[in-house]
């Protein structure tokens, strides 16, 4: 499959040596508002064309899947306009700043028949799926309290601090402990609560929220650009709890009994980067002529849209576009 990249930063540079590694897919066009930026990223990770504009390379008959991976402010634009050129989309997560972009953005696809999802790659990982088999085997029993967390120091980055760019930790990192905490206890939330600290620029730094579901259940999330985290995710069970290390790329499972004595450890398997397993999801669902991937449903990004407009609008924060 020949692929199309939108921007030239630092996740389109991790996708790029990735679609190298993988026999399935091409490094064909990447574009940037840059020409020479844009010739300088194709001639380093081998791609066959190279445009100064989104535009041109959405024009191209040649590319049949585009990776938008331009900051969060500008996913609207960017993904409405590879719909509007029937260009299937794989757009980085956050999906778009709110949710009334996201819903906008589905609907013109589904409407054009063209497919998009969003790539958070997380909910493509075969990983996943074994800490679901766990869980449902029973070994920590039935699972109660979650917590989990995500902190890079990253609060100088020019597009963290940029309330025009959709900065703040929540887009940013926050998406990944609130998306686990959906795919490992679901989507049947009775209630939110939220709060933050902030930055000088207005958008937020540091972030923790409670999740109470309809049966009980809590969870309990927490971001940061401020400091480096232990990135891990705890399901607490009423026999035993289960860590994950890592969930912003799951590495393993450790699971512990009621003494707290470990029981069983799971590695995950050997991959590329990781981003390998969003692509092929793409690939299936396109095959088969399907608009959304199973793996991150329309429904489940508009949900975390949602969520995350919920929690902004708890802490007062509005990005000026809006």
């Amino acid at each position: 499959m020949k692929i199309g990249i939108l921007a030239c930063g630092p996740m389109a540079e991790t996708f790029a040596r990735t679609l190298i590694q993988m026999e399935e897919a091409e490094c064909y066009a990447v574009a940037s508002r840059s020409l020479s930026r844009a010739e300088a990223f194709a001639r380093e990770y081998g791609f066959t064309k190279a445009y100064g504009s989104y535009e041109a390379l959405c024009e191209d008959p040649e590319v049949e899947l585009v990776y938008i991976a331009t900051p969060h402010s500008e996913h609207f634009a960017n993904a409405k306009l590879c719909i509007q050129h029937g260009k299937p989309v794989l757009c980085e997560k956050s999906f778009t700043a709110n949710a009334k972009q996201a819903r906008e953005l589905i609907a013109m696809a589904e409407k054009a028949g063209v497919f998009i999802t969003e790539a958070i790659w997380v909910r493509y990982m075969p990983m996943l799926q074994t800490i679901r088999k766990e869980l449902e085997s029973g070994s920590i029993g039935e699972p109660k309290l979650l917590t989990a967390n995500l902190g890079y120091v990253a609060a100088d980055s020019y597009r963290m601090r940029t309330p025009e760019l959709a900065g703040g930790a929540l887009l940013d990192v926050g998406v990944y402990p609130l998306n686990f905490a959906l795919m490992i206890f679901g989507t049947d939330i009775a209630k939110v609560t939220s709060s933050c600290t902030y930055m000088d620029t207005g958008v937020d730094e540091q972030n923790s929220a409670a999740l109470v579901y309809e049966d009980g259940k809590m969870a309990v999330i927490n971001s940061s650009v401020l400091v480096f985290s232990d990135r891990k995710g705890i399901i607490h069970g009423t026999k035993g709890s289960m860590v994950i290390e890592n969930i912003n790329n799951f590495e393993s499972l450790t699971v512990y009994d009621g003494e707290h004595k470990e029981i069983k450890h799971i590695e995950r398997p050997a991959q590329i980067s990781g981003y390998e397993y969003e692509v092929e999801a793409c690939m299936r669902a396109l095959e088969t002529g399907a608009l959304e991937c199973p793996e991150m449903p329309h429904a489940e990004t508009i949900r975390v849209m949602d969520i995350l407009d919920g929690m902004r609008a708890e802490w007062g924060i509005r990005y000026p576009f809006e």
